[in-house]
């Protein structure tokens, strides 16, 4: 029979999470993470800043803290509540205390820590141009520059819409690469004519590795371009754009570019857009992106879960330090529109989202008022997060009133049901269901 002390390590724990307040995030009260963090911690929200991101997990740039008793009403049946002592304990000091709460598969691959870290975010303007390195590069990376590279794992994510969010994903193809050599002759300019009519050479025949070589190229002479021949190109397509719109409707992929560029003036990330997928998602549309995908977040809210790791290799679209060489020469240069994920039903109102990565997947359960969901138990430990309305969260010795700002970790191999009084959008974030 398991202990006292055992179970009660074993049930649900509501968590203090962290807040990152970036530039590019929305501002004071219009920024959903802002209302988010303000409920959860109990923190009034500031009029004028910048509200980026949400984080739940282990990281140590962004900690989760264990609530203490004193601020947990939930009711234990069957068993005395086990204090926690130290104040403000991190969520990764707890589960090292006590890491049967992740599993052990978990534990045998990963350690004594969660290997996913959970996020909402809210984005209003571009976040730079990006690739996160595979895991091989990253050590490397952490060796040679430990301040910038500060962990050697890698980074797989994903994001999950929460309103309609846009994003540059991955390279156009090669009959689009081809439109826009010919069609937007500032790209074909700051690169020059030798690349440019390699572009328009390769043909379907070459094989799949001469067009990447030819992106590649293209790709890194338009990055290296100097920071004169970008604005003058930059200046030219404002030009020759505000000419156009006068005889014609711009192009969503013209009018972001005009909509960059006032983000973010003579940077070589305006230019570089057109070489991008321009995808829009849907509220419950998924997008995820491996090791060495290029990628830039662009407008909207979402969910982001991703492999423990803050490791970002940038190269435009952003104030921050570039390691243009870096990112041109670790990215895939895979081609064509990205998989958008539309999440697997696994009851009326739960729909689970499971991208190639083991460290972890996503729920989305959206349940009306009266309603119920059961999420059963998983070999691994999971987080959940409640974005609106309130309800009850039950388990086999824990019972807890929830509601929007509510984070909750849940050991592995626990049986949660969630019952609501109202609308209830609840997300939960766990290691990937295939990996067991």
């Amino acid at each position: 029979m398991e202990s006292n002390g055992s179970a009660s390590r074993r049930r649900v724990r509501k968590l203090r999470c962290s807040v990152m307040n970036y530039d590019w995030g929305r501002i004071g009260i219009e920024s959903g993470v802002a209302r988010l963090f303000s409920l959860n911690s109990r923190v009034d929200i500031e009029g004028g800043k910048p509200y980026a991101e949400f984080w739940m997990g282990t990281h140590e740039s962004g900690p989760s803290f264990v609530v203490e008793k004193s601020e947990n009403n939930g009711v234990v049946i069957g068993e005395e509540e086990e204090e926690i002592t130290a104040g403000g304990l991190s969520l990764k000091s707890w589960i090292a205390k006590n890491p049967s709460v992740l599993g052990d598969k978990v534990v045998e691959k990963w350690g004594a820590n969660l290997p996913f870290l959970f996020k909402v975010l809210s984005v209003a303007k571009a976040l730079s141009i990006q690739a996160h390195p595979d895991k091989e590069l990253a050590g490397t990376l952490h060796k040679l520059r430990p301040d910038v590279f500060k962990d050697n794992n890698h980074k797989p994510e994903m994001a999950l819409a929460l309103t309609d969010f846009e994003a540059l994903c991955g390279f156009i193809s090669l009959e689009e690469l081809k439109t826009v050599v010919r069609n937007v002759p500032e790209v074909a300019e700051v690169v020059g004519n030798l690349y440019a009519n390699q572009v328009l050479d390769v043909n379907n025949q070459d094989g799949e590795e001469k067009a990447k070589a030819v992106l590649q190229l293209i790709f890194t002479q338009l990055m290296s371009a100097s920071k004169d021949v970008i604005a003058k190109a930059l200046s030219k397509l404002k030009s020759r754009l505000h000419t156009a719109s006068q005889v014609r409707q711009l192009t969503d992929k013209e009018q972001l570019v005009l909509q960059l560029e006032k983000q973010y003036p003579a940077d070589i990330g305006v230019l570089a857009a057109f070489l991008f997928n321009y995808v829009k998602l849907n509220p419950g549309e998924a997008l995820y992106l491996g090791a060495n995908e290029l990628h830039a977040y662009l407008r909207g809210e979402c969910i982001e879960c991703m492999a423990t790791s803050d490791n970002v290799v940038r190269a435009g679209l952003t104030p921050k330090d570039r390691d243009v060489h870096i990112l041109c020469s670790m990215l895939t240069y895979k081609q064509g529109f990205p998989e958008i994920l539309q999440g697997v039903a696994l009851n009326p109102y739960t729909r689970r989202y499971l991208p190639p990565f083991d460290e972890f997947e996503v729920d989305r359960c959206i349940l009306p008022q009266g309603a119920s969901a059961i999420f059963p138990a998983a070999p691994g430990a999971s987080i959940f997060v409640v974005m609106e309305g309130e309800g009850t969260m039950h388990t086999t010795s824990y019972e807890d009133l929830i509601r929007e700002g509510d984070v909750l970790f849940a050991p592995a191999d626990t049986d949660v049901k969630v019952t609501t009084s109202s609308d209830l959008h609840i997300y939960r974030a766990g290691v990937n269901s295939r990996f067991f």
